[in-house]
């Protein structure tokens, strides 16, 4: 028996002592809303800043929901998890900003706490908007005051147990979230440090283009080293791999121009990243895209990526490359062309292209499946497209046509099999 009262002191002590490393790892760094700050006067200068920032952030995609007013959320956003519902950041005193001070907005970027000392779920990316500063924290907060107030009250997130409960988010966040602010390298000129700002900041880049563990964290470890986009079934590819979308070799102005308009003479913009391109990046300065590509360009590929040689992946049999070639010139070649060259800011070439030669075919199996196009910007209002064959072409027919294309005109990636294309189509993403 008094062994047994030991072991439970000692149970005892180990669970206070974690409960207090939790507790401790949790308010580091804490923003203290009831310090009295100087009040910030929300002028047009200030507000035409926030605003310009919020879409350097992209918040509308998040904080808009079909149909309803912008920024008044209650969009889904499906996790791993269940569904997390994105908040009102309109100025309505009940349902939104209204009641909230900057210093309550500051602690909500720099902490992923809400007004009323919630802990909020990383799918709001304050592990990435930590790194914003307070002067643009206060120039979003104006900006988001200045728009029309909308009574909407947050809808309650989905989520299964145990990830429904504060105490879980908080042993993750004691484990995977450190708040920060962007520090710059003094060994990098001050338009590369604009640049990082933006990418690992307010554009959170990271979110998509890192890969996460099974409980949704990402390390910094492979920070913007590619990634799977949970619940959506498309891959964020490396920026920093030259075989996925390194653009260290790219001219700036092809960057900036991908950027801008969603096209460029060395890729297009599809998926989900044409939906950042079309709502976030067409409208920032050439100075800030130029920034961007700075950094890009410069972005040292992580040891696992540098490391790993591409090797010519074994070739399909020669009866599903009969089936494929057959496939793709019926369905393909009057478009991209016999011999996989495209045409020039319409189709894209497919021979020698890194998004059909990746190791990961997740984005070929949506795009044949269900189409897409670029993004429409001023740069590109009328983007050419690619039509769905999701009830046209079985799953038989995609893995021998992608498999045609990934092992022509010097292609050497991998063979896409029906169950691989089976799955995509099940799983009714886009």
């Amino acid at each position: 028996m008094k062994k047994l009262l030991l072991w439970l002191s000692a149970l005892s002590l180990l669970m206070a002592a974690t409960a207090a490393a939790v507790t401790w790892l949790n308010l580091r760094d804490e923003v203290d809303v009831r310090v009295p700050v100087a009040a910030i006067t929300p002028g047009d200068s200030l507000i035409a800043r926030g605003a310009y920032l919020a879409r350097a952030g992209n918040c509308i995609s998040c904080h808009s929901a079909r149909g309803e007013p912008s920024y008044a959320g209650g969009r889904p956003i499906d996790t791993p998890f269940g569904t997390v519902y994105s908040s009102n950041l309109t100025p309505d005193e009940k349902t939104g900003l209204g009641s909230w001070s900057p210093a309550h907005f500051w602690r909500a970027m720099h902490n992923g706490r809400s007004k009323n000392g919630r802990l909020l779920y990383p799918a709001f990316p304050y592990p990435n908007y930590t790194q914003v500063t307070r002067e643009d924290s206060d120039a979003l907060f104006a900006y988001f005051g200045s728009l029309p107030a909308v009574e909407r009250a947050r809808t309650p997130n989905v989520l299964r147990f145990p990830y429904d409960s504060q105490a879980a988010l908080a042993i993750w966040r004691a484990l995977y979230f450190k708040p920060g602010v962007y520090e710059t390298d003094k060994q990098r000129s001050a338009e590369w440090n604009r640049g990082a700002y933006l990418v690992r900041g307010l554009g959170h880049c990271a979110a998509c283009h890192t890969a996460r563990n099974a409980l949704g964290a990402s390390s910094e470890a492979l920070d913007l080293a590619g990634g799977l986009i949970p619940m959506q079934n498309w891959y964020a590819p490396s920026l920093s791999s030259p075989h996925e979308a390194g653009v260290g070799d790219w001219d700036r102005q092809h960057i900036v121009a991908l950027l801008k308009t969603g096209v460029s003479p060395r890729a297009s913009a599809t998926g989900p990243m044409a939906e950042v391109v079309l709502r976030s990046t067409q409208y920032l300065s050439d100075a800030d895209l130029g920034a961007m590509a700075q950094f890009l360009k410069e972005l040292t590929p992580p040891a696992i990526t540098a490391m790993a040689a591409v090797q010519a992946a074994p070739a399909a049999q020669a009866s599903v490359l009969a089936r494929g070639a057959k496939l793709y010139e019926q369905h393909c070649a009057q478009c991209h062309g016999e011999q996989g060259r495209g045409v020039p800011q319409a189709y894209p070439a497919l021979a020698g292209n890194r998004a059909v030669t990746m190791a990961q075919s997740a984005n070929l199996m949506q795009i044949v499946l269900n189409g897409g196009y670029a993004p429409a910007t001023a740069g590109n209002p009328r983007p050419f497209g690619m039509p769905p064959f999701v009830l046209e072409l079985s799953d038989g027919d995609i893995a021998a046509v992608l498999t045609h294309i990934r092992q022509s005109w010097g292609n050497r990636a991998g063979v896409v099999t029906p169950l691989e294309v089976n799955r995509m189509r099940a799983s009714g993403t886009r």
